[in-house]
């Protein structure tokens, strides 16, 4: 009877972790079923405006963040905090738990210039969760309207013949208003001085002023300029002129590829936000840029909506900050 038992007991034993496992696996999916039933949101929620408030990006924000509200059935709330390039509020972000209720408006200053050019406390792809893009204005090349310059062809011809006659005015380094037209030149063989900026506001009165000759501004930023004929605008970037300035080519038209950079502004979460949640927010997000009031109140900003899903996104950051790494490594250009 002993031996029988000996000889039985390693199969009890085996059932008994077996049975063990299966109630372990069953628990385990219950719970995940209940994690994923749990409706959310259920608190406001946060969105952070990586600079000081009032402009562009603050106004996307507060836009966005009032209709989402609504949709959600939940206070979506913009905090602001400016400082270091966006790289203060984009830590912060990517500190923050992976719940759903602390996000961001990315833009390609947080996530694709600065990328390509600084040492960064946070890694654009690694330490954020994309959810949905909102959309993008282009940047348009504008000169001095003094200058005998009517069109980029002549842009080109007279910079070759005057290389020490042209200078250029920036946001700042390592801004898309440097980089650019950094890229420009590289494109089109010409030289211009660089006249780096604290802001595009000085950059302007500069340019208004004659001191400086060109810039490189969002078409937003520029279009009271240029339709009151105080600056003159030569080439815009994107795949299609835009319907706020469609007397103004693209650099396509004009024979340059790969003048797609854009301004563009999206919505980001901390890593390893929960598909369920990122899904959500995308779904949301989405049924925003359709409502009719936010797509006029964006494209009267010169601004195309450009839905996505989370995964097109995500591919969209890789790609720009891979635009900006290339002309940065060309001009060697690299920001402390």
């Amino acid at each position: 009877m002993l031996k029988s038992l000996n000889r039985q007991l390693p199969i009890f034993l085996s059932s008994l972790a077996l049975l063990s496992l299966t109630f372990a696996s069953s628990f385990n999916a219950q719970a995940q079923t209940q994690a994923t039933a749990t409706p959310y949101p259920t608190k406001p929620i946060k969105l952070i405006a990586p600079v000081a408030a009032g402009g562009g990006l603050d106004n996307i924000a507060r836009t966005l963040a009032e209709r989402l509200s609504r949709l959600l059935g939940q206070q979506v709330v913009v905090e602001n905090i400016g400082g270091g390039g966006g790289s203060i509020a984009s830590q912060a972000v990517a500190k923050a738990p992976a719940d759903g209720y602390t996000l961001m408006v990315a833009y390609v200053g947080t996530h694709g210039t600065n990328p390509a050019v600084r040492r960064l406390p946070y890694d654009a792809i690694k330490d954020y969760t994309p959810i949905s893009m909102i959309g993008a204005t282009p940047n348009v090349l504008v000169i001095n309207p003094d200058l005998p310059i009517k069109n980029f062809k002549e842009f080109v011809d007279y910079a070759k013949k005057n290389p020490a006659k042209l200078s250029y005015g920036s946001a700042g380094p390592g801004t898309l208003t440097h980089l650019g037209m950094e890229q420009i030149k590289l494109a089109s063989g010409i030289f211009m001085v660089h006249i780096p900026y604290r802001g595009v506001g000085p950059a302007y009165t500069d340019l208004l002023a004659g001191q400086t000759q060109a810039m490189f501004p969002t078409l937003f930023a520029a279009l009271p300029y240029i339709n009151t004929n105080r600056v003159r605008g030569l080439a815009v970037t994107g795949s299609k002129r835009s319907p706020a300035a469609p007397n103004i080519p693209t650099f396509k038209e004009l024979g340059l590829n790969g003048f797609d950079g854009q301004q563009w502004y999206g919505i980001v979460g901390p890593a390893n936000l929960p598909p369920a949640i990122t899904a959500k927010l995308n779904t949301e997000i989405n049924k925003v840029l359709a409502l009719p009031d936010f797509s006029e109140k964006m494209t009267s900003e010169a601004m195309t909506l450009m839905p996505m899903t989370p995964q097109q996104f995500g591919t969209y950051i890789k790609e720009d900050i891979a635009r900006w790494v290339k002309v940065a490594k060309d001009r060697n250009i690299e920001i402390e």
